[in-house]
């Protein structure tokens, strides 16, 4: 089952707005497309930046604009980590997109000994490599699977996860599953940081909003601690860069969990002048902190 996006909206949104963004076209040239076992998968370059395009969504790449230039502005949350944990040596991400956030997280922390990367598209390496400039590193491992099955497979500790699984369908509710948390934890360390990337109705206190309540039960069963961030400023620059929008239109945000069983973590603004080796400011996304979860 897939929780679709749409189904998790509470609010309408003003019709004007919305006629604007429907009726907005970009002039996409392709610079690579083919068809794979999962994805239709598409590099397109337009007025915006450059983008991974799987079926009819950008799901990673480069905005380049004079109103913001990096990443797609909601995988910058995945970053707020070395804030909490700086002493993470082994590190785990579930999705690859671009290839970007390896190259800002070994730049962060400088000594990441091993940082295991696994995803499903088969294709995804030589298209970061070839189209986003990324470079692979001795310490980063590749696996091509199923992140789940990765996750129950594999007898590592890591002291980073990071889930960026949501697909152009929407949310796979195997991972929101029992077994997918029991395996999260089996690989995390002591004192691991997990992160996740969801979505929902930015009204979180909406008695509609039940996605929400159910997500706080999920993590308070599975730990300790969860900052929640809700994606108020990667929405803001979104609407703006490709819309010329200055607020929110749809009625879903990025939901960024931040979940640990180390219950003595805190986010401290102690380095946040590395994140200016990664070109990113950091700070209104740390503002964006909406909930904290405790079991």
């Amino acid at each position: 089952m897939t929780i679709i996006p749409e189904e998790l909206q509470i609010h309408e949104p003003d019709e004007k707005l919305l006629n604007i963004i429907n009726s907005k076209t970009f002039d996409d040239k392709i610079l690579y497309e083919k068809h794979s076992i999962f994805h239709n998968v598409k590099v397109v370059e337009n007025e915006i930046g450059r983008f991974l395009h799987y079926k009819d969504t950008y799901q990673a790449g480069f905005i380049n604009t004079p109103v913001y230039k990096g990443n797609l502005p909601y995988l910058n949350y995945f970053t707020i980590p070395f804030l909490m944990n700086k002493n993470v040596k082994n590190a785990l991400l579930i999705g690859f997109g671009t290839g970007k956030l390896v190259n800002d997280l070994n730049k962060l922390y400088n000594d990441i000994k091993r940082f295991d990367v696994v995803d499903i598209e088969e294709n995804i390496r030589y298209i970061a490599e070839k189209f986003f400039d990324y470079k692979n590193r001795p310490n980063t491992y590749f696996s091509l699977q199923d992140g789940i099955v990765f996750l129950r497979e594999s007898k590592k500790k890591y002291d980073l996860i990071i889930a960026d699984v949501a697909s152009d369908d929407g949310i796979d509710e195997r991972f929101l599953s029992e077994e997918y948390f029991t395996q999260v934890n089996k690989c995390l360390s002591p004192s691991g940081i997990f992160v996740s990337n969801l979505c929902a109705s930015p009204d979180f206190k909406h008695p509609e909003n039940t996605f929400i309540r159910d997500l706080e039960k999920i993590y308070a069963k599975n730990f300790k601690k969860t900052f929640v961030f809700k994606g108020n400023t990667s929405d803001y620059v979104y609407y703006k860069a490709f819309f010329g929008l200055n607020k929110r239109v749809i009625d879903i945000t990025n939901v960024i969990l931040i979940a640990t069983n180390n219950i003595s973590t805190e986010l401290s603004d102690r380095e946040i002048n590395r994140f200016s080796d990664i070109n990113i400011d950091i700070t209104p996304y740390i503002q964006d902190l909406s909930e904290l979860w405790t079991s």
